[in-house]
């Protein structure tokens, strides 16, 4: 589930600055939010929901909404943070966008690089790639593992808080 332990020269911080480091990666220029968490066991949660581009057009075009959550306990006793990977999908249907088609849910680790291109005509006349739409999963999990490694503690993935 990937288990990283800090480097052992780093001393663990408290648990209260701990949490401030996660909060504080909020308008840092990541791709997601963090907050407190209140519900299920979780002290903290990191969230990130985007738009892949549509396809298709008319009654057939489509579009996935993606979130992407890491769900997080500060376990202070051992020094780790459990953190738990949840991921939803919703496919929408129409011109625009609101009927829902299909929708799943799965727990397990966050991975993934997707990219979408387009062919276009460039100034020289030869057709090129074009990157229409990007994701990549690092972008969501190793600023949060970073910085709960940089503050001496162990990130643990688990199924379940």
């Amino acid at each position: 589930m990937g288990t990283r332990h800090a480097d052992g020269g780093t001393k663990a911080v408290p648990t209260q600055e701990l949490r401030a480091a996660l909060l504080a990666l909020n308008g840092t220029g990541v791709p997601f939010s963090i907050r407190e968490s209140g519900t299920g066991g979780a002290d903290l949660l990191a969230e990130w929901r985007f738009l892949e581009p549509a396809w298709g057009s008319g009654a057939t075009r489509r579009q996935v909404e993606r979130t992407l959550k890491v769900w997080m306990r500060l376990c202070p006793r051992e020094r780790e943070v459990r953190a738990m990977d949840e991921q939803w999908e919703v496919t929408r249907a129409g011109p625009p966008p609101g009927r829902t088609v299909a929708r799943s849910h799965g727990r397990g680790p966050i991975r993934g690089i997707h990219k979408e291109w387009v062919l276009e005509k460039g100034p020289d006349g030869r057709r090129r790639k074009v990157e229409t739409f990007s994701f990549d999963s690092r972008a969501l999990k190793d600023p949060l593992r970073n910085t709960v490694l940089g503050a001496g503690w162990t990130w643990r993935g688990v199924h379940k808080l």
